[in-house]
């Protein structure tokens, strides 16, 4: 099977990234972590079988934290500006502009706040809409988000610009805004994003060996 799996990224930028992980994590730790997850999950997509990555990147790597080496990362995957004037539609325009580049495959959307994803989750979140059980499936998070979006036509995340985003409720409205157009959503593995100090600690313990968790670990040393 092939899909293109995109990751929607923000560089990480000391002072702009994670900043409700400080306290306890400093302005450059916080970056770290985030910057760790980026990679980790970059690694988790490159590893995917069938995936076709595309990056959907916000902001400057020059400022970030481990830029070169995201640079360096993102020389495997397509990579495309976000345009828009909020999340939403961002997203909406990222899977726009991926169908515009790989034109007629299907499209998994993630982010960079789950460093906890495997390249089996990733094939296996994808599935149903590859094999055409299913034309949409969406992956909630544990604070009412959602982490992962799948549509076997990319066209329809144009209902991303109309739900407002970083909700309580924005799983629930995002779901109700694919089934408004007719779809029949599946369920993916609802995870945990990172968002606290608490979420990260978690995330880590999933991933221990990870660069994500040595992020984790140093503010722990630090604190």
């Amino acid at each position: 099977m092939t899909f293109c799996l995109l990751v929607v990224a923000k560089a990480p930028v000391p002072g702009f990234a994670k900043t409700r992980l400080c306290p306890p994590a400093t302005p450059a730790q916080a970056a770290e972590i985030a910057a760790s997850a980026l990679l980790d999950t970059l690694d988790a997509a490159f590893a995917t079988d069938g995936a076709i990555t595309v990056v959907a990147m916000t902001g400057d790597l020059a400022e970030a934290a481990r830029g070169a080496e995201i640079g360096r990362a993102l020389r495997k995957a397509t990579v495309i500006a976000q345009r828009g004037w909020d999340f939403g539609t961002r997203l909406a325009n990222a899977h726009s502009d991926t169908a515009a580049v790989h034109a007629g495959l299907p499209v998994l959307q993630i982010g960079m706040d789950t460093p906890q994803v495997s390249p089996g989750l990733l094939a296996s979140a994808i599935k149903p809409v590859v094999s055409g059980a299913s034309r949409a499936v969406l992956g909630r998070a544990e604070d009412g988000g959602w982490w992962g979006l799948g549509l076997a036509d990319p066209r329809q995340a144009q209902v991303l610009a109309g739900v407002p985003m970083s909700r309580p409720d924005t799983g629930f409205r995002t779901r109700m805004a694919l089934e408004a157009t007719g779809l029949r959503v599946g369920e993916l593995p609802e995870l945990s994003d990172v968002d606290t100090m608490e979420d990260a600690s978690r995330v880590a313990a999933i991933r221990p060996d990870s660069r994500f968790a040595a992020a984790v670990d140093a503010v722990g040393v630090v604190a």
